[in-house]
């Protein structure tokens, strides 16, 4: 059982903005995956919940070539999946929504939740970093966030009370562009990740990786980008772009792999998403 709340389900952005900014002790919810947990365990016991769900705004994917995708905080993982664009041209967000968690986690799981959750170990943040999206925020007086700082700890990101996550929105890769993701983990797909690596080429000179779980948040290695914006051979960058990676990570030692191991399979996992992608055999 849960702790007793008050339930809202505001129909508007700013019905919801004032809800959250009046009531006492508010927390909004789309999917409610991670909160009803914590709610089950009475490690958050809320006065009241808003949701989200009833916010049309807040369910819709949206796409063309001059402003890009644009993903309501309310989208399942399941309709991501469901989306051509996302697989055709997002194939990176894609290929992270079809390993997070199961099939009827997916169906109620939401991307703004997912991230909003702030885990290290989150599938869709390495995948929004190479992607450079931004996350829209509502609030009092509504902003942008770039994702590379929206994730400011273990369980912690950039919103200030009183705000929530609206959208991300996801620039259009340039033509040829490729990304996938690769998750390691103790069982295919529903158990969090060992390592998860994102890897975006939207050329030889621009190769960018993200990963999760292996730092106190997901992480963005710069470095990489650094290597492969400089001349030598492709064999050569792949290699440095691979010490790169485990040179720049710092992960724990928890009951689903040490940190030797995570570093390890970091490198497994870039080298062979680099092969890939870059299609270096």
């Amino acid at each position: 059982m849960i702790p007793k709340f008050d339930y809202h389900a505001p129909t508007t952005i700013d019905e919801a903005v004032e809800l959250l900014n009046t009531l006492e002790d508010a927390r909004v919810f789309a999917g409610g995956t991670d909160l009803f947990v914590l709610m089950r365990d009475r490690l958050v016991r809320p006065k009241n919940l808003i949701d989200l769900k009833q916010i049309s705004e807040l369910q819709q994917i949206s796409f063309d070539e001059r402003n890009g995708l644009r993903i309501g905080a309310a989208v399942t993982f399941a309709e991501i999946l469901r989306s051509e664009v996302v697989k055709d041209r997002f194939r990176v967000l894609w290929d992270a929504a079809s390993v997070l968690a199961d099939p009827v986690l997916r169906n109620r799981a939401t991307i703004g939740g997912n991230i909003c959750n702030a885990s290290p170990a989150a599938d869709s943040a390495p995948a929004l970093l190479v992607l450079d999206a931004v996350v829209e925020v509502a609030g009092e007086r509504p902003r942008e966030i770039p994702i590379g700082e929206f994730f400011t700890g273990v369980k912690r990101t950039a919103l200030k009370p009183g705000e929530f996550v609206r959208a991300v929105r996801i620039p259009t890769p340039p033509p040829g562009s490729k990304g996938r993701y690769y998750k390691w983990g103790r069982t295919r797909g529903e158990d969090l990740a060992i390592v998860g690596v994102a890897i975006q080429v939207n050329g030889e000179k621009d190769v960018r990786v993200a990963l999760s779980s292996v730092y106190k948040t997901p992480i963005r290695i710069g470095a990489v980008e650094k290597i492969f914006k400089e001349g030598g051979p492709v064999e050569e960058k792949i290699k440095r772009a691979v010490e790169a990676v485990r040179s720049n990570i710092s992960p724990i030692t928890d009951v689903r792999g040490s940190k030797e191991y995570r570093v390890h399979m970091a490198g497994v996992l870039t080298e062979r998403g680099l092969r890939e992608l870059l299609e270096v055999k």
